[in-house]
């Protein structure tokens, strides 16, 4: 029993010192790793099968020179491929330094450009408000001008030609005049009095003149009208109606053809008497003076029948009138 005990302390002592070998360790450990799972291990021998070709003695023994020499050709060979990439990196790393100098330039002259054209801006900013405002009051003027002023081209009309025949917008530009004149009180109850009374002075000058015009105008239309057979114009009537506004000229200008017509009515009652009508029809009236009473009523149909022409005359003449004042005195005295 105890020899038995003996042995078996001997053989359990035995394996003990053979556990704690460090070679016996190694050497189990290799022999327990299974290769087909290590995939590290099978790509180092995948890598080494390809220098690695003769199994024997002298390979063998050469196979760690042959590794580290390898290994030392490897590391020579990524040290040139690293050196041109490094090389690659450092022309870049000099080309982005030159680009980062060159923004730095650009920023820095940006900056004094912002610096040098804020005032530049500012100035600007400022002439285009003004030039709006400048244009607005342009503006301002040219309405004010338009509603205040006479066109060239009206001046002109209203002064008239050397040979003194009236123009057809005769009478638009002085109804032009006449309603600045009447605008102009609405200044004189603005601020622009100074203005509105030197327009007011301008109007008036305008209005007497072109009034004065007209009267000599309608006065040589009158005194033209001393025929048998006339005809009062649209621009004659029209310039009646102008002149209502100035009762003197208005009734200076019924003076002239009232006596124009009363000259042709003479002249046309004289003929009637001793020549009598064109181509001696009717015969003279005073071919009948042995009889009282034929002689007197031919005379008074006659003066009945020039009556009723020179009346219809004087309608046409006054039909724009609309002074019911003097449309009546008209009536009364002639």
């Amino acid at each position: 029993m105890s020899a038995t005990t003996a042995i078996t302390s001997e053989v359990g002592g035995a394996d003990t010192s053979h556990a704690n070998n460090p070679l016996s360790r190694k050497l189990n450990k290799i022999l327990e790793t299974r290769l087909d799972n290590d995939k590290d291990v099978l790509e180092a021998l995948k890598a080494m099968s390809s220098f690695f070709t003769e199994n024997n003695l002298r390979t063998r023994r050469n196979l760690r020179g042959d590794i580290e020499r390898r290994s030392l050709t490897i590391n020579e060979e990524f040290s040139e491929a690293f050196r041109a990439v490094k090389v690659q990196l450092d022309s870049i790393d000099e080309d982005v330094s030159a680009m980062s100098t060159c923004c730095n330039d650009m920023t820095q002259r940006l900056k004094a450009a912002r610096g040098q054209t804020s005032d530049l801006i500012s100035k600007t900013t400022e002439l285009q408000k003004e030039s709006q405002r400048l244009e607005m009051r342009a503006k301002v003027a040219d309405g004010f001008l338009a509603k205040y002023q006479l066109k060239p081209e009206e001046l002109k009309i209203l002064r008239g030609t050397r040979d003194g025949r009236l123009h057809e917008d005769f009478f638009k530009a002085l109804l032009r005049v006449k309603q600045i004149h009447q605008d102009c009180k609405i200044l004189l109850r603005t601020n622009q009095q100074t203005a509105g009374l030197e327009i007011m002075e301008a109007m008036a000058l305008h209005l007497e003149t072109t009034y004065e015009r007209l009267y000599r105008w309608t006065q040589g239309e009158s005194r033209a009208m001393t025929t048998d057979s006339v005809e009062v114009t649209s621009l004659l009537a029209k310039a009646m109606q102008a002149l209502q506004d100035r009762p003197v000229l208005f009734q200076y200008s019924l003076d002239e053809y009232g006596t124009a017509r009363r000259t042709a009515v003479v002249r046309g009652f004289i003929d009637a008497l001793t020549r009598g009508g064109p181509g001696g029809t009717p015969r003279p009236i005073e071919l009948h003076s042995h009889d009282p009473l034929r002689y007197t009523g031919d005379m008074l149909a006659w003066l009945h029948q020039t009556a009723a022409s020179e009346k219809e005359l004087l309608q046409s003449l006054v039909k724009l009138a609309t002074n019911s004042g003097i449309v009546s005195f008209i009536y009364q005295r002639f």
